[in-house]
């Protein structure tokens, strides 16, 4: 068995519950964020329940900073979520600035504490033209600042840095993940809306593996 050296930023999505199950062997620690986002209670849930169904230690830090000063939609409420593709100017709104910045400083922080040596991301090509926190330069440039400011030069892996979310979904479909035990939608409602941007690429994700989907959407 390969060691436990990992900690993991898992969300509940698509992406970081696949990265979760990809690396379970070498993960100890799963890190869930609550910043206030329309989504978060949804996306909490599943995070809790897949590193319970793998018995891997799971923990919620709580960022309410973020919600009280930070400016984007996903803090908004859902009315304030745009529809359409992320190719559209419009998504750009959902930005939340830094996020990521902050969240592996303090999962780099907590993992460190826990003995571990490296952080893992799920970040994927398809976020890289909206998200500057997701870029390959800005997670090549934070590993190497956590391996100089730590003493156990500690790494950021992002392994689905450079593969489509489709790509991660045929991962998933291998891995046998249910993927409507995973949380996508912006708007946070009972049911995905549809047409969110996160929504429009999940579908298109699961397409690509040739999933049938069975996620409940509005629309």
């Amino acid at each position: 068995m390969e060691k436990k050296d990992c900690a993991i930023i898992v969300s509940g999505g698509m992406d970081s519950v696949t990265l979760l199950y990809d690396m379970k062997d070498r993960v100890a620690l799963g890190i869930t964020f609550d910043y206030g986002s329309n989504h978060n209670e949804k996306e909490i849930a599943f995070a809790k329940l897949h590193c319970e169904r793998l018995g891997i230690k799971h923990i919620i830090i709580k960022l309410g900073f973020m919600s009280a000063y930070f400016t984007s939609s996903l803090l908004e409420g859902a009315d304030a979520i745009p529809e359409g593709s992320y190719d559209d100017e419009n998504m750009k709104s959902t930005v939340v600035p830094f996020r990521n910045g902050i969240m592996l400083s303090i999962a780099v922080g907590i993992a460190e504490c826990n003995g571990l040596k490296n952080v893992l991301i799920a970040n994927h090509s398809g976020d890289h033209a909206i998200y500057p926190d997701c870029r390959p330069a800005f997670i090549n440039s934070f590993c190497a600042a956590t391996e100089a400011g730590t003493y156990a030069g500690m790494k950021v892996v992002a392994p689905y840095m450079n593969i489509s979310k489709g790509e991660i979904a045929k991962r998933g479909k291998e891995l046998g993940i249910d993927y409507s035990e995973t949380w996508s939608c912006y708007k946070g409602g009972e049911k995905h809306c549809g047409k969110c941007g996160t929504c429009i690429e999940r579908k298109e994700a699961m397409k690509e593996a040739c999933i049938v989907d069975k996620t409940i959407y509005e629309n």
